[in-house]
C-alpha cells in the first residue's frame, strides 16, 4: 500500500461559489434533488430524493445513523453584558461516555469551544426555564484543551440532568458555514426523522432528506434497513490547514457497535451495504478495524486510531466475516447487548473498503477530510461528478442536495 500521508490536500480543491451554498433546506426533505452516479459505467442520472427507492433493489442493506443532535450551542453573557458563546464538544468528567455524561446530575465538565473567549475571566450565571421552573447554572472556563477549554458546569437541583437543561436552554448547533442564528424550523430540520439516541453537535446530514414515507416505501420494496449509533462531532467540519494529509489530527467520534447489527450482518454477508451518509461509512469501517484488532489480540480494540488501518497489514488482510464474528464472540462471551468504542479513522485514497458498497451522501466542502472519503469510494470521478453538480444547479453542503454513488 502507498503511503496516504503524503496526499496533498490542495489537490482536492474546486470551486464553491457562496450562493451554491444551501443556508436553508428545502422546504420539504425528499423534494431535494438527487445526482445518480454509477461507477459501472460512469453515468451521472439527474433526479429528485422521492425517487430513491426506484434507484435501490431488494439485495441491498440500507444503513442509517439514528445519533441526535443536542442543543449544543449555549449563549450567556459576563458581569458586563459582553455576549460568551460556549459550544459543548465531548464531555470530559465525571465521565466520558455520551450516554452516562448526559445523564449526570450536579456538575460536569466538558471540553468546550468557547467564542468571546477574552472576555470570560469569571464563572457565568445563567438562568434555565424548565417548563416554569427556574433552575441555575453556573459555568466556568478551566484550562485550554487543544483548540478549545475545559469548562464546567455546576447546576442547583439534583433531580435534573445535564441532558434536560442543555436541551432547554441550549441552541441546535448550525454548521459554521451557515451564517445565521438557528431559528424554530432548524429545530425540526437539522434533525432526521429517525433520531434516537442524543450525543452529536453535528447532523449525520445525509440522513436529512429522509421522510417518514420514504422509510415506509423502502420496507414495501423489501430493501432491508437497519441502524447504528456513531455521535457527530464538530471536527467533522473542521478545516485542513497543513499541506499534507498526514500532518492533520482527525477528530475522535464515538460510536456504538450493537450486537444485534453484528449478527445481521453476518447472517445476510451477501446484501450490498448503502451506507446513508458519511458518518455511516465510518463508523461501519470502524465496526471492521474493531472485529480485525478483536481478532489479531491488539491493544484498545475499541479505539480506532487515525492511521493503524494503513499502518497493519494484518488488519487490512482480515476478512469482513473473521471481523464481525470476532465482535459477536466478544459480545456473546461478556453477555453484552452493545459496546461502545471511538474512532479517528481518516479515509483517505488507497484505502479499500471492507463493508460498504454504496453511499448516499451530500455534497462536501472542498479540501475537506469529507471529499478525501469520497475520493476513496469514486476515484478521480469526484472531479467530474461536482462539475456537473455545479453546472447543473446542484445546492451544496448540509443544506443541500444528495448524492447517491452505486
Amino acid at each position: 500500500m502507498s503511503d496516504p500521508k503524503h496526499i496533498r490536500i490542495d489537490d482536492f480543491d474546486y470551486p464553491l461559489p457562496a450562493e451554491r451554498i444551501a443556508y436553508y433546506p428545502k422546504e420539504e426533505r425528499a423534494t431535494s434533488r438527487l445526482l445518480v452516479y454509477h461507477r459501472d459505467g460512469g453515468a451521472i442520472v439527474d433526479d429528485e430524493f422521492r425517487h430513491l427507492p426506484a434507484h435501490l433493489t431488494p439485495d441491498m442493506m440500507v444503513v442509517f445513523n439514528d445519533s441526535k443532535v443536542i442543543h449544543a450551542r449555549l449563549l450567556a453573557h459576563n458581569a458586563t453584558g459582553a455576549s460568551i458563546e460556549i459550544f459543548c464538544l465531548e464531555p470530559m468528567a465525571p465521565v466520558t461516555e455520551l450516554t452516562a455524561a448526559l445523564a449526570q446530575h450536579g456538575e460536569v465538565v466538558w471540553k468546550c469551544l468557547v467564542g468571546n473567549a477574552k472576555r470570560w475571566k469569571h464563572p457565568l450565571d445563567f438562568t434555565v426555564d424548565l417548563g416554569g421552573r427556574l433552575l441555575t447554572v453556573t459555568a466556568e472556563k478551566g484550562e485550554p484543551v487543544e483548540n478549545a477549554f475545559a469548562v464546567s458546569f455546576r447546576w442547583d437541583a439534583s433531580d435534573i440532568t445535564f441532558a434536560e437543561w442543555v436541551e432547554a436552554y441550549g441552541k441546535m448547533p448550525l454548521p459554521p458555514y451557515i451564517k445565521r442564528a438557528a431559528e424554530q424550523s432548524d429545530e425540526r430540520r437539522y434533525q432526521t426523522v429517525y433520531a434516537h439516541h442524543d450525543g452529536s453537535v453535528a447532523a449525520p446530514t445525509a440522513g436529512l432528506h429522509f421522510t417518514p414515507e420514504l422509510l415506509r416505501e423502502l420496507s414495501e420494496k423489501h430493501i432491508d434497513t437497519q441502524y447504528l449509533t456513531l455521535h457527530v462531532g464538530a471536527g467533522t467540519f473542521k478545516p485542513v490547514s497543513v499541506e499534507q494529509i498526514g500532518d492533520h489530527f482527525m477528530h475522535d467520534e464515538q460510536i456504538v457497535v450493537r450486537r444485534d447489527l453484528v449478527e445481521h450482518l453476518l447472517r445476510h454477508p451477501d446484501k450490498r451495504i448503502v451506507a446513508v451518509g458519511t458518518t455511516v461509512t465510518r463508523s461501519l469501517e470502524s465496526i471492521f478495524i474493531i472485529g480485525a484488532k478483536l481478532r489479531l489480540g491488539l491493544p484498545s480494540p475499541f479505539h480506532v486510531e487515525q492511521w493503524e488501518y494503513y499502518d497493519n497489514a494484518d488488519i487490512r488482510a482480515t476478512t469482513r466475516e473473521q471481523s464481525l464474528t470476532a465482535i459477536f464472540n466478544y459480545l456473546k462471551k461478556n453477555d453484552l447487548e452493545y459496546v461502545t468504542g471511538s474512532t479517528q479513522l481518516m479515509i483517505v485514497p488507497s484505502y479499500e473498503f471492507k463493508m460498504m458498497g454504496a453511499i448516499i451522501t451530500n455534497f462536501h466542502q472542498p479540501k475537506s477530510t469529507l471529499l478525501l472519503l469520497i475520493t476513496a469510494f469514486l476515484g478521480d470521478e469526484w472531479r467530474r461528478i461536482y462539475a456537473h453538480a455545479l453546472s447543473h444547479d446542484y445546492r451544496f453542503l448540509s443544506y443541500g442536495d444528495a448524492n447517491l454513488y452505486l
